[in-house]
Parts: C-alpha cells; structure tokens; sequence
C-alpha cells in the first residue's frame, strides 16, 4: 500500500517539473515525546506569493518508540518574506498509519487515525532551499521539528551566489 501510494505522489509530482511554481524535497524529523526519527518527502505547489500547497509523506521506522506513517496536505502562509529568509505558518492534516500501536501504553490506540498539525517555519529564498518548521500535533499532543531541502524546478534569475546550476539564485517565486 505504501508503494503505491508513494509512486502516485512522484507520478503526479512530476506532471508539474518544468514549473517554476512546482519543488520536490526531503526531510527528517524528531519528534520529542516518542523520541523518534523520522524522515518524509513532499512536493510545494505555489499558487500565489502567500500560498503553498504541500502534500507530504513522513515514515518513522522504528528509531524510536514509535513506527508509523503519515500520508496528508498541509498548506503554508508566508507571514514574512525578507531578502534572503521567508517565514511561513503551517497547517497540515493527514491519514495516520500506526504499526506498533498495540505497543503502546496510551488508552484508546488504534492502527488507523487522522493527523492534525500547526506550526511555523523558516527557508531561504533559492531554488535550492533548505527549511526547518516546528509542529505541535493537535491530536496526540506531540511537537516534533523538520529539518529538509527543498529545490524549485525552473527556478532561474536573481543573483548567483552558489556554484551549481540553480543552487545559489534567487527564486523568483518568492519576489
């Protein structure tokens, strides 16, 4: 089930390379109260200057207390666009896989549950765009943090100040 929903996500995905509204990333994360690892991929749509659409899919194997999957949409608000950083607030909700959830000692675990995050973030403004967000799950009362890279497909103009094509321009996305 995981590979198939995976490989939907890249086949769609790759519908919108060559636009410049479009990115692919990866990330890890850890969540501070399972004491657990992680890591995810996702795409950005950017619709707008304020607006990302982001769907996402995080595993955590088992580096930890916990092994689980996320399959969901989260949606981003840049709050502040400067020169060189964006702030952004986030929303996500999503489909929760739990595999080891009768591991656990919390009353009422189920295998199958629903996911909801807030947050906020920081990226730079380069077509190769590393990010860190902070999220506070409002179901499961959990905070975990993301640390990824994000590259822009079509992503040329602006300054260069980077040595591999496309690493170091500005985005113009975000202008």
């Amino acid at each position: 089930m995981k590979k198939v929903l995976l490989s939907f996500f890249l086949i769609f995905s790759l519908h919108f390379v060559d636009a410049q509204n479009f990115g692919l990333g990866a990330s890890a994360m850890y969540n501070f109260q399972t004491e657990s690892f992680g890591f995810g991929a996702r795409a950005n749509f950017f619709p707008n200057r304020t607006i990302s659409f982001v769907p996402q899919f995080t595993y955590y194997p088992g580096i930890g207390e916990v092994t689980e999957y996320f399959i969901g949409l989260g949606i981003e608000y840049k709050i502040r666009r400067g020169n060189k950083l964006t702030y952004y607030l986030l929303g996500h909700g999503a489909y929760n896989r739990w595999m080891n959830y009768d591991e656990s000692a919390m009353e009422g675990a189920e295998p199958t549950n629903w996911n909801a995050e807030v947050g906020i973030g920081v990226t730079t403004n380069r077509c190769l765009r590393p990010f860190l967000e902070y999220r506070y799950n409002v179901k499961f009362l959990e905070t975990h943090l993301r640390l990824g890279v994000l590259y822009i497909f079509g992503c040329s103009g602006g300054p260069k100040t980077g040595g591999r094509r496309g690493a170091g321009k500005v985005c113009p996305t975000y202008q």
